[in-house]
């Protein structure tokens, strides 16, 4: 059994089920990406694995503990972080104090973590006094991590992280994410640029319609000739 097992998830939001059937799996220290054209359930697929969206069939385990049934608070203390796609940084409060919220279940001191975080991400110590509403989106997003790993994840969750910035945030972005990975936390993400997800994927998803249509390394979903003509462009 993988440290994160999703098999069969069946579901939606109350009406027809969106997923139908999906299995994920990813090991610690590896990144498993879910790519697939719009509407296929990536993002819905995330929600299910961290609680968000209760299942009709199928589950969820995490290090062998079955935890279907828990919420998604619960998830966070066992070891999940997730961070979504928008609304993903208290625009209010200072960096420093967005961080400090992504505390808020431990009951030791988190400046250890706090600093670990600053150094994958120097920006953020620059303008830790500074309010997140003001930073750009690429720092923003570095919040949005930041504030997830201050919880100590064994697993990490990324919707869509690299939505809206430029391409040269994004290649930033993939590089703090397997700077991560190389700690030994696993890193589930759903990602709208494919190609370069896939790029650094120890194992891929491609969903179509809720269901897995491929699965397998990274590697060799970006050389499948089916992948590459029918998501990648060729």
């Amino acid at each position: 059994m993988s440290f994160l097992s999703a098999e069969a998830m069946t579901g939606g939001y109350g009406g027809a089920d969106i997923l139908c059937g999906c299995a994920l799996a990813v090991e610690r220290g590896e990144i498993a990406v879910i790519v697939g054209p719009n509407g296929a359930g990536k993002s819905t697929a995330m929600k299910a694995v961290f609680g968000m969206l209760a299942l009709r069939e199928g589950r969820v385990t995490l290090d062998g503990d079955d935890i279907t049934r828990l919420k998604p608070q619960e998830r966070v203390a066992r070891g999940m972080g997730f961070v979504p796609q928008t609304r993903n940084v208290f625009t209010g409060m200072t960096v420093e104090e967005n961080l400090e919220m992504g505390a808020y279940l431990r009951d030791d001191d988190p400046a250890e973590t706090m600093a670990q975080v600053f150094a994958l991400f120097p920006v953020l110590a620059e303008k830790r006094g500074q309010r997140a509403g003001e930073l750009s989106g690429g720092q923003r997003q570095q919040v949005a991590v930041g504030r997830a790993l201050m919880t100590r994840p064994s697993l990490l969750m990324l919707d869509e992280p690299t939505a809206g910035v430029s391409p040269k945030v994004m290649d930033e972005l993939f590089d703090r994410i397997l700077e991560i990975r190389a700690t030994g936390i696993a890193v589930l993400m759903v990602e709208q640029n494919a190609r370069q997800a896939l790029e650094i994927a120890d194992r891929g998803y491609v969903l179509v319609q809720g269901t897995n249509r491929h699965t397998d390394t990274g590697a060799a979903l970006l050389a499948d000739p089916d992948v590459r003509r029918s998501f990648l462009g060729g």
